[in-house]
């Protein structure tokens, strides 16, 4: 559907090669809504020359406009704009025709694409906070724009579900837990053991040692762990959904960090074995030698200690998608 914009431009073109002169300036909205609602400042373009005068080409563009059917008589203002202001009836009956029209006058996007949008993102055995809600409104906005412009959209809630901190809760939940503060209000409670648990580990070394442990047991598959992990996933998403319907948010998928780890000794062999990557005092290294701003800022994707990092995830998570 064309816009009252477009219709005007080849309006203006059509004058300006019946008047003798090639296209030039720009058509624009009004800068102030008092002079019309378009302006054009080709006159003043076309008169820089000496011998021209820019208002009386102006007057000679007008003199060819054939705009009646939309818009009221041309107004010649200032040292040569011609500004334009739209018939009330041809407003009323181009936004009839919008009404009408089953995309609201906006045409479906060639070609149609897939796109995934990864918003919302939330942290398990952590509620919500205020960057959690602006990622969600702005994420599920773009998917709206996107498929009312005919795209395929995967709404993906790349949810935090895996690494140390659960470790902590874990531990926490198996010394800390209250069962019936968990059954009151199972975030608050699994919020407050891992917060205790986190407390300890930074005064005692034996604690810490004890989550990374139950990190380790957990990684490994140990029954009992991924039990307590999958509450914690269970609960925290009871929680998050509530959230999700009061936004009338839906995401097609959820594929956290959890669902990448698997993923993620693929990653760095192939990494390593195409030469991206290489060995460094242990670790494996992305090194960005060619770009000076990120010469002395490596990218780790395995630790010494065979452990992987966020990095390794958001890389698999590419891959994946």
């Amino acid at each position: 559907m064309e816009t009252f914009q477009s219709i005007l431009a080849k309006k203006l073109s059509s004058a300006l090669a019946n008047a003798g002169l090639p296209d030039a300036g720009e058509l624009t909205t009004a800068t102030d809504p008092r002079f019309g609602d378009y302006q054009t400042n080709a006159a003043l373009v076309l008169g820089k020359q000496p011998t021209e005068n820019p208002r009386a080409l102006a007057k000679k563009i007008v003199a060819h406009l054939r705009v009646d059917d939309f818009c009221e008589t041309p107004v010649v203002a200032g040292a040569g704009f011609i500004n334009f202001k739209l018939r009330p009836d041809a407003i009323a009956k181009k936004t009839i025709e919008v009404l009408r029209h089953a995309g609201l006058g906006v045409a479906k996007a060639k070609p149609k694409q897939r796109i995934v949008i990864d918003f919302g993102s939330p942290n398990v055995a952590k509620p919500m906070h205020v960057g959690h809600i602006r990622s969600t409104v702005l994420g599920d906005a773009l998917a709206r724009i996107a498929q009312f412009l005919g795209h395929e959209v995967i709404r993906d809630n790349h949810i935090g579900d895996w690494g140390m901190q659960f470790g902590m809760v874990i531990y926490g939940w198996k010394n800390l837990l209250d069962q019936r503060a968990l059954q009151r209000n199972p975030l608050a409670e699994i919020v407050r053991v891992y917060k205790e648990t986190n407390e300890r580990a930074t005064r005692d070394p034996q604690v810490r040692e004890a989550c990374r442990q139950e990190l380790v047991k957990l990684q490994a598959g140990d029954k009992k762990n991924i039990d307590i992990w999958n509450e914690c996933v269970a609960f925290s998403m009871q929680d998050f959904q509530h959230v999700f319907e009061m936004l009338d948010v839906h995401y097609d998928v959820q594929c956290g960090e959890s669902f990448y780890h698997d993923r993620l000794p693929g990653v760095v062999e192939r990494l390593l074995k195409s030469g991206i990557a290489e060995i460094s005092e242990g670790a494996v290294v992305v090194f960005f030698r060619d770009n000076p701003e990120l010469a002395d800022k490596p990218c780790i994707i395995r630790k010494r200690d065979g452990g992987f990092n966020y990095a390794t995830t958001d890389l698999a998570t590419v891959d994946y998608r």
